[in-house]
């Protein structure tokens, strides 16, 4: 950029040039932009503190020949334009930008909302994945429940079946076992149950055939009771599945089940 600063009188004639280096010096340079002249006020002040009284009216005076500045610029170079990043609706200057805004919120209230529920229906297929993930095996939850046809079973006989993995003891008692079981004084037992509690029909006793001390198998019909017996640590239980001796502290479990005729659904 080269620049040029002049003032001249009939006197005192003065003149100052600078020059500034750019990056391309050979291109063309034409004028762009001429200071407008510049005046200047003068008044006359007094110079003491003292007081005073003032007998003169201010005066002003101009400089004819002020400084004149001429700067000459470039014209190869181009501001950068945005036009192709802004929205059509904005590029109206004319146009007011009222509904632009209220339409750029709609967007960002339908966007959070749509990635709002997104994210929850995500999160919430994530969890039942995992939940799942820990449910029993399809296997398994066939068993869950069982029908048993309590026509094959005689009577004074017991019968095993497999429910949820475990035996189960079907009994089907004869008069005389009920009758001995009924008399039994519960006062005197480990795990105070009378035989009607354990039952729903008196001759049908349904029993988990887990042992209650260490989780063995007993054997059905043995025992000193007539009942079953667990031959790994010797408990005796009775025909109503109720600890008589040995070290098991509880009676046999008894499972959820219900009767339909001669059928009875467990589970």
């Amino acid at each position: 950029m080269l620049s040029f600063v002049g003032r001249g009188g009939a006197l005192v004639p003065f003149f100052t040039a600078s020059t500034h280096l750019l990056s391309s010096p050979t291109k063309a340079i034409v004028a762009g932009v001429v200071d407008k002249p510049k005046s200047t006020i003068k008044m006359d002040l007094p110079t003491s503190k003292a007081p005073h009284l003032a007998t003169r009216a201010p005066t002003a005076s101009t400089v004819l020949l002020p400084y004149v500045q001429v700067r000459f610029a470039h014209t190869d170079i181009q501001m950068p334009d945005f036009s192709a990043y802004r929205r059509d609706c904005v590029s109206d200057p004319n146009k007011s930008s009222k509904s632009t805004e209220a339409n750029r919120k709609m967007f960002t209230y339908m966007f959070t909302l749509g990635a709002g529920i997104t994210a929850a229906y995500s999160g919430k297929t994530l969890a039942t994945t995992f939940v799942m993930s820990l449910a029993a095996s399809a296997d398994v939850l066939a068993l869950a429940k069982i029908e048993i046809d309590l026509s094959d079973i005689p009577e004074g006989k017991n019968m095993t079946y497999k429910w949820r993995g475990k035996p189960l003891f079907v009994r089907h008692r004869t008069p005389t076992e009920i009758a001995e079981e009924r008399a039994v004084d519960v006062g005197r037992l480990r795990d105070q149950e009378t035989d009607a509690m354990r039952t729903v029909q008196p001759e049908w006793l349904i029993v988990l055939g887990i042992c209650t001390h260490l989780g063995c198998v007993p054997i059905a019909n043995a025992g000193n009771f007539g009942g079953y017996y667990c031959p790994c640590h010797g408990s005796h239980y009775d025909s109503a599945g109720r600890i008589r001796q040995g070290p098991a502290p509880l009676n046999l479990e008894v499972p959820p089940y219900e009767f339909n005729g001669m059928l009875v659904t467990v589970g």
